[in-house]
């Protein structure tokens, strides 16, 4: 579904992500694994137009995307959801979802998606009408992946969707994000908690310094002696 190929990203004079390659079989779940200032995110941000490569192609069901502007990139079905949660602060919980579909304008399957955001988050549904900014760090989590999944994506970027949330809500991000990926949507997940993130990936990449380290099948890289060290604590 996703071909990175050999991409180069500058941040002005710094080489921020080298010549990597990875792809996104149709799917599955990948997850990119690596400390702060890896390229994770930077990655993420480059397959969806919000930044642009020096170099290399990237293939989104077989079309290049290199230089397609982001809004475009959603519309063709890939989405991400932000490091951060970045939800409209100042709306409501249903404001923010209704813009997630601004692009479509099928009525009934709107509301059928809207329908099925709120099963997958019925926190969402209580607040519907609250001020997103006066929800909490989870709450807003959800309202992202939320937000996200209304545009109806076929492949979904999640960048640190565990970040400052409590371990139990982490639980329940995570069993979230196998649901959405077994209804039919294809994952690639951006972690720095590589337990959780090899736990539900079928394949995983781990990145040091812009540069692949090493790749394979999430219970390969979980069972790696230099990942278990690196990233996971043993």
């Amino acid at each position: 579904m996703l071909k990175v190929d050999n991409i180069d990203v500058y941040y002005g004079a710094i080489h921020a992500i080298k010549g990597i390659s990875i792809e996104v079989p149709k799917g599955e779940i990948v997850t990119l694994v690596g400390s702060n200032g890896a390229g994770k995110s930077t990655t993420l941000r480059t397959i969806s137009g919000l930044m642009k490569p020096k170099n290399g192609t990237i293939l989104f069901e077989d079309k290049n995307i290199v230089g397609v502007p982001a809004h475009k990139i959603v519309g063709m079905g890939l989405c991400q959801v932000p490091e951060g949660r970045h939800v409209f602060a100042n709306m409501s919980v249903m404001e923010n979802l209704e813009l997630g579909a601004y692009l479509r304008n099928d009525k009934d399957g709107i509301a059928r998606d809207l329908e099925d955001v709120f099963k997958k988050f019925p926190r969402l549904l209580e607040r519907k009408d609250q001020i997103s900014g006066t929800l909490s760090g989870g709450e807003q989590q959800m309202l992202a992946m939320g937000r996200a999944l209304m545009s109806r994506p076929r492949l979904l970027l999640l960048d640190e969707p565990s970040m400052g949330l409590a371990p139990l809500l982490v639980k329940e991000i995570f069993n979230i994000i196998k649901e959405i990926n077994e209804s039919g949507t294809t994952v690639l997940l951006v972690e720095q908690n590589a337990n959780m993130a090899l736990s539900i990936a079928d394949k995983a990449y781990v990145l040091e310094t812009g540069r692949i380290a090493l790749a394979g099948t999430a219970q390969e890289l979980a069972s790696s002696e230099a990942v278990r060290k690196a990233y996971l604590g043993g």
